[in-house]
């Protein structure tokens, strides 16, 4: 086997390797019962839709290129804080390796009585995973375009669908959004502003890509932004579902955050102090 040549490549063949790992400890018949044991998923399309500006928050606690965050919530508790000041969905970021996520996060979320919709943000190259999500209470995957072959993504954005699920398919260049767009049953585009093969973040990523987005479509401008002009600045060029990470999990008052995010005006302090 070859090295791999990016962050990404790395990344993903280690996903693989730690997926056979998962599947001999719970196999692929077990999987697809506890996904069909759970709840309904909720609408994660609809809830962005519907919203007038749509921010999905994200539970992160490091990153390959920062290191650890030092986040001082639980995973639930940020979750309840997030879904308090406005969130419209929450992604549970769930690799273990590099970013200290974990399944586990996701199902503590999953299982709070009240709750907006989630999206298991993780590095998918295989049908198991689809259940996996499923059976831990995620409402929508991420697949990622840059490195899945055609075929492997629409099986996965179909088992998706299958299960009640959403798929939010995330391009970078103009080149994966003409893959995404190939899609059969696509409705969510996520553009990410940070190239996962070296981590450089561009905010005019999605800014260029989005005249290339149908109309019909959902976008959803992912990472780079740092602040509610960065907001007000994708809302200009049409934009109104963003995905915020690193901003929130770094900002000493998260709740504070969002609401500026949202283009709120309340200072309130946070539900923790």
């Amino acid at each position: 086997m070859t090295s791999p040549n990016t962050i990404l490549e790395e990344i993903f063949e280690h996903k693989q390797a730690e997926v056979a790992q998962r599947k001999k400890s719970l196999d692929d018949h077990t999987i697809r019962l506890r996904a069909a044991e759970q709840n309904p998923p909720l609408d994660f399309f609809s809830a962005l839709k519907q919203a007038k500006l749509a921010l999905i928050a994200e539970i992160k606690r490091a990153s390959p290129s920062k290191g650890e965050f030092g986040l001082k919530y639980s995973a639930s508790e940020l979750a309840q804080l997030y879904a308090a000041h406005g969130a419209a969905a929450i992604s549970v970021l769930t690799d273990e390796r590099y970013f200290r996520g974990s399944l586990e996060d996701l199902r503590a979320v999953a299982q709070l009585p009240q709750r907006v919709p989630l999206l298991q943000k993780d590095f998918l190259c295989d049908p198991y995973q689809v259940y996996e999500a499923r059976a831990y209470g995620a409402d929508a995957v991420l697949l990622i375009a840059s490195y899945l072959d055609f075929g492997l993504m629409q099986e996965l954005h179909d088992l998706a669908t299958e299960l009640g699920m959403a798929a939010l398919v995330e391009v970078h260049t103009a080149r994966e959004l003409e893959k995404a767009l190939r899609l059969r049953g696509l409705r969510i585009i996520g553009v990410n502003n940070r190239n996962l093969h070296d981590f450089s973040v561009n905010l005019r990523t999605c800014l260029e890509l989005r005249p290339h987005v149908p109309s019909e479509l959902l976008l959803v401008a992912e990472s780079g932004i740092q602040s509610a002009d960065d907001i007000r600045l994708l809302i200009e060029h049409g934009i109104t579902a963003f995905l915020v990470g690193e901003a929130l999990v770094r900002s000493g008052n998260p709740a504070q955050t969002l609401r500026e995010f949202l283009l709120e005006k309340d200072e309130s302090k946070d539900l923790r102090h």
